[in-house]
């Protein structure tokens, strides 16, 4: 049984688009002042929209004067839930997609899970279970699409959950919870469609527990 990775700083979690874009920002504004070549700026360019990790990120900036980092950690709340923030590993995921035509697929057990997932059904089915799941980030898109089949997603009860699908003779439907970002808990944006098909959102606080469900069975 493989190892979960372990817990890792915060320079090495992922950054966002808006993060590349700051630093972005510094790099032009140290080339309008002389410190960097129009080539050192292009150069420099290129690895920001290329840089994964805030750590990458900060090596663009480090020998600007004045200058710091650039890049605006995620904050972690102390009073995050028990086990919800630990959910939170960073690390590199492996396959990011589940993929049943005219057949099934399951992912279930500790896993680390991408920032985005995506599940496809073809007259077929694909089980995602998440309760035992890590997550590379605080929020993971799951793009969930039935076609003629089905899709079931079962969620921790410590994670938030925000469901934006549409069902198109089909069922995609649920209500979504409000999500705050301060609290640190994994938010679980589920979105797709189902066509012919249904999509099953489970809540469940573990095995033999109870479960609160957002409705998805095909009408």
């Amino acid at each position: 049984m493989s190892q979960l990775p372990e817990p890792i700083g915060p320079s090495h979690l992922r950054a966002s688009d808006a993060d590349r874009q700051r630093v972005a920002e510094v790099l032009r504004d140290a080339a309008g002042e002389g410190r960097l070549t129009l080539e050192e700026l292009d150069e420099r360019l290129e690895g920001v929209y290329a840089a994964k990790t805030y750590a990458e990120l900060e090596r663009f900036t480090s020998d600007l004067p004045g200058v710091g980092s650039t890049v605006e950690h995620p904050p972690r709340s102390a009073a995050a839930p028990a086990g919800a923030d630990s959910r939170i590993t960073g690390g590199v995921a492996g396959q990011s997609f589940s993929i049943a035509v005219l057949s099934g697929a399951t992912r279930r057990g500790a896993w680390l899970v991408p920032p985005a997932y995506t599940a496809f059904a073809m007259m077929g089915g694909v089980q995602l279970d998440l309760r035992e799941a890590r997550f590379t980030q605080q929020e993971t898109t799951i793009r969930a699409f039935a076609v003629m089949g089905g899709i079931e997603i079962v969620v921790p009860d410590d994670v938030t959950v925000i469901i934006d699908g549409v069902g198109i003779m089909g069922g995609f439907d649920g209500t979504s919870q409000h999500a705050d970002p301060q609290d640190g808990r994994p938010i679980i944006r589920v979105t797709g469609f189902a066509f012919w098909g249904g999509i099953d959102v489970k809540q469940k606080r573990g095995e033999g527990g109870g479960s609160q469900r957002a409705e998805v069975e095909p009408a």
